[in-house]
């Protein structure tokens, strides 16, 4: 190994509350850690704007503003931040290695991954425009803003059906936009919307603009079978097609779902590689919330220090 590379303790790849929690633990064990925050510092939280469902915030935050609070108690115990992005890993040997965005080359004796996923969208200029504005990829992050209020929900698959069954206890009307004649969703869930009366469902219809003025004030969707166009009263607009998991630079070293997302050993955040561990929405398809996402950021960091202590390493 040549002189200029560097060697750390722990490397923690991300910066969403799972990236920032590991750094606050690792930091407190002494494990001197270094993270690189990625091309989207602090991650999904960063384009929030009120959250009120995470412990502590009784009178709700900003995304962004929570996000350095996290940043800054990390920095605090003496975490090195980065603003960089990994291109690429080898976890072939006992030492891992990572590349950063200027060919840097990196050596971590555990490597933390928390690299977070990013909602799909359906490619509207007019849904980035109303984004926080009427336009959401989480119902039970936002859904409370609109008690009372009309929504649509976008998405066949069994998270449209969550979101759309979530919202009915909340709105008067839901309205499920589906783009086939049938729902991908488990039968279970389909049921579940089938006797959902507030859910209205309209098959065969794509999206083709959401409007408003500051905020949503409506759809415009057509049934791309009979081309009839319709003006949907809603105040929110949510996309639920799915999310990407982070993941691409691991797919050659770590075992993963036909999505993307990191398998981790049941209890633990344990990846099939000894030393790597996954924290976060890389490897949460289920819940997908900032509060989860913090813990499994914590139960990476004490992993890996325990992982460090029986190596000898630290």
């Amino acid at each position: 190994m040549s002189n200029n590379i560097e060697r750390h303790n722990c490397i923690i790849i991300g910066s969403g509350p799972a990236g920032y929690t590991a750094a606050v633990y690792a930091a407190r064990a002494n494990m001197k850690p270094v993270l690189f925050t990625g091309k989207e510092p602090g991650g999904q939280l960063m384009i929030t704007t009120d959250v009120e469902n995470y412990p502590g915030y009784p009178d709700g935050i900003m995304g962004p503003e929570m996000m350095e609070n996290f940043k800054k108690q990390a920095e605090r115990f003496g975490t090195d931040i980065r603003y960089e992005m990994i291109t690429k890993v080898d976890f072939s040997g006992p030492v891992h290695k990572i590349w950063t965005e200027g060919d840097t080359e990196i050596h971590g004796d555990t490597i933390i991954i928390s690299t977070g996923a990013s909602a799909k969208w359906l490619g509207l200029e007019s849904e980035q425009k109303y984004a926080n504005k009427g336009v959401s990829a989480c119902a039970v992050c936002d859904g409370f803003f609109y008690r009372g209020k009309e929504v649509a929900v976008v998405g066949g698959g069994d998270t449209a059906a969550e979101e759309a069954t979530y919202l009915a206890k909340l709105c008067p009307k839901v309205h499920m936009i589906i783009r086939r004649d049938e729902m991908r969703a488990s039968k279970i869930m389909q049921e579940r919307v089938m006797k959902t009366e507030n859910i209205v469902v309209h098959w065969n219809t794509e999206t083709e603009e959401i409007y408003g003025g500051d905020f949503v004030e409506g759809a415009r969707v057509r049934n791309n079978k009979t081309n009839e166009v319709t003006d949907l009263p809603v105040k929110g607009f949510f996309v639920a097609i799915g999310h990407k998991p982070n993941t691409d630079i691991f797919k050659d070293w770590l075992s993963m779902d036909n999505v993307g997302y990191l398998v981790t050993k049941a209890d633990t955040s344990k990846t099939n590689v000894e030393g790597v561990f996954a924290s976060g929405d890389a490897q949460d398809s289920v819940y997908r919330q900032a509060v989860t996402a913090a813990g499994t950021g914590c139960m990476a960091a004490l992993d890996a220090e325990r992982y460090l202590v029986e190596k000898g390493i630290i």
